[in-house]
């Protein structure tokens, strides 16, 4: 018999990268990684849990990669904007293969393949049962999906973000170099500043600082980890106030 459930916390923003849809390669769309992470959203879903999903499209195109290249930035951000889009689409197809209601709400109008972003329609799915996934970005060049997902989380009131990354957790230098790298199962807002750690971009992380928004860094590619972060298990890093 399944062991029920009890979770944590009951609306919660996923912010998922780009590169997470690529799978080992972080590159293009890959069908398992894509199946890995609808699974998991389904499972937390099936407990009652309201989910908003942020992805990134670095997997795709990035702004400022483009703008290495030649591109006008601006030019390049809102094409990174549309990747986003296109990966929004292709989690909301995964998501609905498995009997999961999800609508994709576009910061950029584009009514054929995605509602507009409006905050009291997205609370209202959520309500419904139904995953939002926020494609587009803020709609605005020179911000990042992450600060995307800060904002979003704040508007619709989240109790969390939830950051999926490949590692899990933050380290206090590259565990990948490191191999004595510690891992802080939580830190403050003000000593992860304090002690330059990429959570976040600096303008995502100051709006969630601003607004007591709690972040859990954690690894998406363990199996059942989304569920056990919501349940509130001890998985990846906490920064909170």
């Amino acid at each position: 018999m399944k062991k029920k459930l009890q979770p944590k916390y009951n609306r919660i923003l996923l912010k998922l990268s780009g590169e997470a849809l690529g799978g080992e390669a972080g590159v293009g769309i890959s069908p398992e990684a894509l199946r890995n992470m609808a699974e998991q959203i389904r499972e937390v879903r099936e407990f009652g849990v309201q989910v908003v999903i942020v992805i990134g499209g670095g997997n795709i195109f990035r702004g400022l990669q483009g703008c290495e290249r030649g591109i006008e930035r601006a030019t390049g951000d809102y094409m990174g904007m549309l990747a986003t889009v296109i990966n929004s689409l292709a989690l909301q197809d995964s998501l609905e293969k498995l009997g999961v209601p999800t609508r994709v709400q576009s910061a950029i109008t584009m009514s054929q393949v995605a509602e507009p972003f409006i905050r009291r329609r997205a609370v209202r799915h959520l309500e419904k049962g139904r995953v939002v996934i926020f494609g587009g970005g803020t709609g605005n060049p020179y911000f990042s999906t992450d600060t995307a997902a800060a904002l979003r989380a704040n508007e619709i009131g989240a109790e969390v973000i939830l950051k999926a990354t490949k590692v899990d957790g933050i380290y206090d230098s590259d565990p990948k170099k490191n191999p004595k790298a510690k891992r802080f199962a939580q830190i403050s807002y003000i000593d992860a500043l304090q002690r330059q750690l990429k959570v976040m971009d600096s303008t995502a992380f100051s709006l969630c600082m601003d607004n007591k928004m709690p972040i859990i860094v954690f690894d998406l590619f363990r199996p059942h980890n989304l569920r056990r972060v919501v349940n509130g298990e001890p998985v990846g890093t906490l920064v909170t106030g």
